[in-house]
């Protein structure tokens, strides 16, 4: 199932009953790296208790559309209770920017701003992070099927994440280049897979990029990432999805890239994450591209809310802060 960001939208206007809230018990062994079920059980919390996430220095956060975050800093995480341990924002929309494709922004500026009050005021969770909603070579007004022309449409992509980042309090040093196959108008693929007639038409003139051609959009987006500001690069996306566009060679291995997956994930919020787990189950983070749960450039799973998942409510990550570059 690719991962429709901006689809669900109308979907968090929806309001669903969370029957109980749980806890994690103990601390996540070598089982969470390795894909098997968290050692710890979750277990009913306290009246009044707020859930932790665990272990020491992983927080709950939430990411793209508005939820409502009520009561008074320090903000509590949404429909979780846990302190609120940050906020990470679509900061552009390849659709958007390009003229005439539409395109909407999945960006709260209220969730933004709680997050920062937690992380300036009162050293919680890792504040504002953002990501771009990334376009592959086949939606280039200018694609001609060479390495050099996708490097630079990842250049393009790069200077406009940081423009639109100008006047926003980010406070989270990694910018997420989101690379998925949405499943959405104007390209399903966004460029990754096919080349488009033109970048908003949605006909499909060729159906396959090289690999190669894949990557040299990506490595132009980095290189001028980090040649032109303090930020590092990181990357959204998911095993399957990762290697469906750059393939099992070289051109997909990234082992040294900070990385937020998607896979696995949960439409229930009855369980929460420990340590790359979903306690009592098998549901666990997968990362892509060399990397896995142990690396120390796994920093973040959306565990409920993506990959077409639907909670009732929105998007839910789990931030590893102690890998945080």
């Amino acid at each position: 199932m690719k991962r429709p960001r901006v689809a669900v939208a109308s979907a968090l206007a929806s309001v669903l009953a969370l029957a109980s809230i749980f806890v994690l018990a103990g601390k996540a062994g070598p089982a969470a790296s390795t894909g098997r079920p968290a050692a710890a059980l979750a277990v009913a919390a306290a009246p009044g208790a707020k859930p932790a996430d665990s272990p020491a220095g992983f927080w709950y956060g939430t990411d793209s559309w508005p939820m409502t975050i009520s009561g008074k800093a320090p903000y509590s995480t949404p429909r979780i209770g846990s302190p609120y341990g940050g906020y990470i924002g679509m900061i552009g929309n390849w659709a958007k920017w390009v003229r005439g494709c539409g395109g909407r922004l999945a960006w709260s500026a209220s969730n933004s701003a709680a997050a920062n009050t937690n992380f300036t005021k009162y050293g919680k969770g890792i504040g504002t992070g953002v990501y771009w909603f990334a376009a592959g070579p086949g939606v280039d007004p200018h694609y001609n099927g060479t390495t050099r022309e996708a490097y630079a449409w990842g250049v393009r992509q790069a200077a406009q994440t940081l423009g639109d980042m100008a006047g926003h309090h980010i406070t989270y040093p990694v910018v997420f280049m989101d690379i998925e196959l949405p499943g959405i108008a104007p390209a399903p693929d966004n460029g990754w897979n096919a080349v488009y007639t033109a970048p908003c038409s949605g006909r499909v003139k060729t159906p396959f990029i090289a690999p190669s051609v894949d990557r040299a959009d990506f490595d132009g987006y980095r290189a001028y990432l980090l040649s032109h500001s303090h930020y590092k690069i990181g990357v959204y996306s998911a095993p399957s999805i990762w290697a469906s566009i750059f393939g099992t060679g070289s051109a997909a291995s990234i082992p040294t890239t900070d990385e937020w997956t998607y896979t696995a994930f949960t439409s229930s919020l009855s369980r929460l994450p420990s340590g790359w787990c979903l306690a009592g189950t098998r549901t666990c983070a997968q990362f892509f591209g060399g990397v896995t749960s142990s690396s120390p450039h796994a920093l973040m799973w959306q565990w409920s809310g993506g990959g077409g998942s639907f909670n009732g409510f929105g998007d839910f990550d789990q931030i590893d802060k102690n890998r945080q570059p």
